[in-house]
């Protein structure tokens, strides 16, 4: 039931044609329930149960969620792998910073350690980050971005375009021979 309906009196949505019914089979909130301008319809279920049995019978399945493909594909592993390791070498990187600043405004003595430590970490989180980036241009060198002259990924289709093409050619070879009887007869029977 929507909004519309629970903020309605208990008749009014009879009154304005629209159903409160919900579920695969209900029609739209907007569209009145004689949706064929007004001609009575006919009912598609004769044996359809009243509203008395329908409060005794248990609801149907609904699942919660439906499956959706993803938008977007996948990180590969290794960049995935240097991504989580980066964000949590920044959390921990951040988590130092406060820390050190609040030791600086309270004048403690662990103020000076977690300075130290704090800019340890900046250099930690730059590499860490630097090195998703790195592993991102690896794998994409390697595994399949074409648009780059120097990509690896391009050899290696030459070559098994070269593979297959020789494995075609012979093939074919030998269906010519299959096809003579492989006698080598120079002329037609």
């Amino acid at each position: 039931m929507g909004t519309a309906e629970r903020r309605e009196a208990p008749g009014g949505a009879e009154k304005r044609g629209v159903t409160g019914r919900s579920g695969p089979g209900a029609p739209d909130r907007d569209v009145p329930a004689g949706g064929d301008g007004g001609r009575p319809r006919q009912r598609e279920h004769p044996a359809r149960p009243g509203p008395q049995e329908q409060r005794e019978r248990p609801p149907a399945y609904r699942p919660l969620w439906t499956e959706e493909p993803a938008r977007r594909r996948r990180l590969p592993d290794p960049v995935r792998t240097a991504a989580v390791r980066a964000v949590l070498v920044v959390a921990v990187t951040l988590i130092q910073a406060m820390v050190a600043f609040l030791c600086t405004m309270a004048g403690s003595w662990l103020a000076f350690p977690m300075v130290l430590s704090s800019v340890a970490s900046t250099v930690a989180a730059t590499w860490g980050v630097l090195d998703v980036w790195v592993t991102r241009q690896v794998w994409n060198q390697r595994h399949g971005v074409v648009s780059v002259p120097s990509s690896t990924a391009r050899a290696i289709r030459r070559e098994r375009r070269r593979a297959r093409r020789r494995a075609r050619a012979a093939e074919r070879a030998q269906e010519r021979i299959r096809r003579r009887g492989g006698t080598g007869r120079l002329s037609h029977p």
